[in-house]
């Protein structure tokens, strides 16, 4: 699908894709938002746009973003202006004339709850988005600043992921979604980021640099697990995503357009996937959960199977639980089983180890 946009719309800044797959929002340097709907078959998509009453005379939006369940839209603006929409009635829970001097980065976390926004003077606040109202600020240092911000996606270890610039030296900060605390801190790409990304079963943080270079950390040792230097030489990258059902990431830069990248790290285990539906299934309801519950209800189910298999072997007449003919005689089967009073040890014969 293919649509051009109108001369005074100016240039497209910043998209927002929708869990769904069906819609988009576009911000552009002259209008403000404009949705895009997609429709008809995969061989020939087409686009139709629609005007967002909200953001319609919004300005240039910086961040634009959809929450996980798609109930939620956030729009931070090049103004420092936030406003949190409720999707897709566009009713306005938020409209915050000054959040921020102006944005940088936002990100809603997996439940929907929070949002987490960045503004260029190095300071990041953490919102609630069911009313708006500004939960904190991110406590931080002097002579640090706080670019881009991710939450966590395996929806058992609740963490906000902050890029944080000391000077000259550039490291990966974590937070603790329960009391917002910093519990720690790591220097990963080693150079300010452009770009950060969470995989969506969580196991993954990516890290795209100003100069082209993205490495990628395994989340739950934070460490790094696959590095890229020079991918897009000489020029920063604009845009990094993981693939949903692969290992592989794709990457964009004003230079040299799009990349698809494989990642060179360790398969994953299928039956992760149960797992993962599971903990993002109470995450989403919000029902607050630890990892050992999960591992105790994965538990239950297979002990759950194991009854019924056993009901089911002992009602039904199958070859292996044939009935006994009231003719048969126990010597019958202890003369095919072998006795069990025999003093010989070698029954089975000599074995070869």
């Amino acid at each position: 699908a293919r649509h051009e946009l109108e001369e005074s719309d100016g240039d497209p800044i910043t998209i927002a894709v929708h869990p769904s797959g069906d819609c988009f929002v576009c911000s552009t340097t002259n209008g403000g938002c404009k949705l895009f709907e997609l429709y008809g078959q995969e061989t020939h998509l087409q686009l139709s746009t629609k005007e967002l009453p909200p953001l319609l005379d919004a300005g240039p939006q910086k961040c634009l973003a959809f929450s996980v369940d798609g109930s939620r839209f956030a729009a931070g603006g090049v103004d420092g202006r936030l406003r949190i929409l409720e999707w897709p009635t566009l009713r306005i829970i938020v409209d915050e004339v000054r959040a921020h001097k102006s944005f940088r980065d936002m990100d809603f976390s997996l439940d929907s709850e929070f949002l987490a926004s960045t503004s260029t003077d190095g300071s990041a606040r953490i919102w609630k988005t069911e009313d708006g109202v500004p939960l904190m600020t991110l406590a931080r240092n002097s002579d640090e600043k706080i670019e881009l911000c991710r939450f966590s996606k395996d929806g058992t270890k609740p963490f906000l992921f902050c890029t944080v610039q000391r000077g000259d030296k550039a490291v990966t900060a974590v937070y603790d979604m329960s009391t917002w605390n910093k519990i720690g801190h790591k220097r990963l790409l080693g150079k300010p980021a452009s770009v950060m990304s969470v995989s969506l079963d969580g196991k993954y943080l990516a890290l795209g640099s100003k100069d082209g270079d993205i490495c990628v950390v395994e989340v739950k040792k934070m460490e790094i697990s696959h590095w890229n230097k020079r991918l897009h030489l000489g020029t920063s990258i604009a845009s990094l995503e993981f693939c949903p059902s692969q290992r592989v990431v794709l990457t964009t830069s004003s230079q040299w357009g799009a990349m698809v990248t494989k990642l060179n790290v360790p398969a994953d285990w299928k039956g992760i996937h149960l797992f993962l539906s599971l903990s993002n299934y109470f995450t989403l309801t919000r029902v607050r959960v630890s990892e050992w519950q999960i591992y105790l209800l994965l538990l239950g189910l297979f002990l759950a199977s194991a009854v019924v298999f056993y009901i089911f072997f002992e009602k039904s007449d199958s070859f292996w639980n044939f009935p006994i003919a009231r003719e048969q005689t126990r010597r019958n089967i202890d003369s095919f089983l072998g006795d069990a009073q025999s003093d010989d040890p070698n029954v089975f014969g000599p074995l070869d180890m």
